[in-house]
């Protein structure tokens, strides 16, 4: 396998760190010592840490959703099980030992300016994700998918937040039995 470039490495670098330390705390040099790069090299492939924020958030936006939606659809053989996969697949993310909450909504929380592009980027990701479970909905002929689609994702995202602020993986599996709930009134058997 080639070896990845000092762009790519950088982007890489970036991703676990801000994921483990957060974006604020994560200063350049401790970016640029732990990537075993220069400034110099830094800067050639971004004009500042924000821009590299940004690279970091579409390279994991590309990778985690791939590898989600993945792991959904190969854990339920029909529409309506995909809808509940989802919570399981969400508590063996939970339950990884890098699991620092989602990268997107940790973004949000240091960016919170209406006009940030890094805002623009966690936004576009939640959308795809939505998205994703809206089809899923309108596949499993929900009576309504938009609503059922707004009513997991918020599930999905208190599931996660919970999880990561007091460190209870299980709020998966209880969002999957409220999840199961309403998947079952709005979808006929």
């Amino acid at each position: 396998m080639p070896r990845p470039s000092r762009r790519e490495h950088l982007i890489e670098t970036a991703i676990t760190l801000f994921c483990e330390h957060g974006y604020h705390a994560t200063g350049i040099d401790r970016l640029l010592e732990t990537a075993g790069v220069s400034k110099k090299t830094m800067y050639q492939h971004f004009r500042s840490k924000e821009e590299l924020i940004y690279a970091a958030l579409r390279q994991y936006d590309g990778v985690f959703r791939n590898n989600f939606m993945k792991a959904v659809e190969g854990a339920g053989k029909t529409p309506k099980e995909k809808l509940l996969a989802i919570f399981d697949v969400a508590e063996t993310w939970f339950n990884d030992n890098k699991f620092f909450g989602c990268m997107f909504i940790n973004a949000i929380s240091e960016y919170s300016e209406k006009d940030s592009p890094i805002r623009d980027i966690s936004r576009q990701f939640k959308q795809l994700m939505w998205n994703y479970v809206f089809d899923l909905a309108k596949e499993a002929n929900a009576n309504e998918p938009k609503k059922l689609a707004n009513e997991l994702c918020l599930l999905l995202e208190g599931a996660i937040v919970t999880a990561q602020v007091s460190q209870k993986p299980e709020a998966a599996a209880t969002a999957k039995e409220i999840g199961k709930k309403l998947i079952d009134s709005a979808v006929s058997s």
